[in-house]
């Protein structure tokens, strides 16, 4: 399951994909939101007959545009158990061995990394351009593959503006550090950004850049979600020495304690992936200018009073 924006309930919600009949569902209201899509993923099928068992095997794999063949080469195989076929064919294409196995590891771990994270495919395929001119440089060897395909993806969602948390790419990271994660990604800038241009800058990092899903995965309304927007923008007026994401967290604990359905802060820390005492601090700083960053629109009808105090 992932999420996405619905038509009819006017915000994200989870949707559930039939992979049958090839739509992709709104899991609350039961809206089609695509229909007829097509599965690109590795087909699978068990040749029971020939090898006397029910192990399934790829028999089509994904196309893969930046490979030289793009990904529909031939593999000469073995007969089943090895008692069959020309096996010195498939020894003398082995022994030449496969120039692009290193790009289509790297594409696969991609794949997975970015399906656990449920991104678009527009953002795997910026991914995995990043990556295929890394190799063309080639400067991969002898670095870590998991921290260089979390950098990769961590870089796309900024490029496509669909951005992503260190942490969260972390949690997909195969056991990649934070730390690794980060000298790749500035490897990864420092090598390509002449070539690719200001499309490689990293740029600022907003709160604003995560506003939007943060607010969905707590199940905020289209008019909360503007008035979180607009308290963001205002604090930036003010110095307040906190990381955005940290800014973005206290905001959205601020304005839920403003409402009838107060969020505790452990579902905020959930859905934010910034730890409690994080969002508290930040909370701390932002609580004085309270009545300074938050829309007048949004307190017509609410009090001040009823946000709690930074040192409860």
């Amino acid at each position: 399951m992932g999420d996405t924006y619905c038509s009819d309930c006017k915000r994200n919600t989870e949707v559930v994909s039939d992979y049958a009949a090839g739509d992709t569902i709104c899991s609350e209201c039961g809206l089609v939101l695509e229909s007829r899509s097509i599965d690109e993923k590795s087909k699978w099928r068990a040749f029971a007959d020939e090898s006397g068992d029910h192990d399934p095997y790829r028999v089509g794999g994904p196309v893969y545009p930046l490979l030289g063949d793009v990904g529909l080469s031939t593999v000469i195989s073995k007969g089943p158990n090895e008692s069959n076929g020309d096996s010195s064919l498939a020894r003398l294409q082995n022994r030449g061995g496969d120039p692009e196995r290193a790009l289509v590891m790297a594409f696969n771990a991609i794949a997975n990394m970015a399906d656990r994270l449920s991104l678009v495919s527009t953002i795997k395929d910026r991914a995995s351009e990043i990556y295929k001119r890394l190799e063309d440089q080639k400067c991969t060897r002898g670095r870590n593959l998991d921290a260089l395909v979390a950098a990769c993806i961590y870089i796309a969602c900024r490029q496509e503006g669909k951005a992503r948390t260190v942490k969260e790419i972390c949690s997909i990271a195969n056991g990649a550090t934070k730390k690794e994660i980060g000298r790749a990604k500035e490897f990864i800038v420092k090598q390509l950004k002449v070539e690719m241009g200001e499309s490689m800058e990293m740029g600022t990092i907003h709160a604003g850049d995560y506003l939007r899903r943060f607010c969905s995965n707590i199940g905020m309304n289209h008019e909360e979600i503007k008035a979180v927007q607009e308290t963001v923008k205002k604090s930036e007026e003010f110095d307040i020495r906190r990381s955005p994401i940290s800014i973005a967290a206290a905001i959205i604990y601020m304005l839920t304690q403003l409402t009838d359905s107060k969020k505790p802060l452990r579902d905020i820390s959930l859905a934010t992936t910034v730890a409690e005492g994080t969002i508290k601090n930040a909370y701390k700083d932002l609580y004085p200018h309270a009545s300074k960053i938050i829309p007048e629109w949004y307190l017509k009808d609410k009090d001040l009073k009823s946000l709690c105090s930074p040192k409860a």
